[in-house]
């Protein structure tokens, strides 16, 4: 699938960790349902970006 072009008109630059955390099941579940109340389109929109950017560059490392 192919998307039209898209336009950065701004960067903002934000700390970001990755966390491996241990919980309970209960617990996990309560905090997806807490991501998703909070989560807006703009969180959705940068994860999808993030993601495909990963893969394009997953994808070029296997073809070196």
């Amino acid at each position: 699938m192919s998307l039209p072009v898209i336009k950065i008109i701004s960067e903002e630059e934000e700390m970001h960790v990755k966390l491996e955390l241990e919980m309970e099941d209960e617990t996990m579940d309560i905090l997806v349902k807490w991501g998703k109340e909070e989560a807006t389109d703009e969180d959705y929109v940068n994860i999808a970006i993030r993601e495909g950017l990963l893969n394009i560059l997953r994808d070029k490392e296997k073809d070196e």
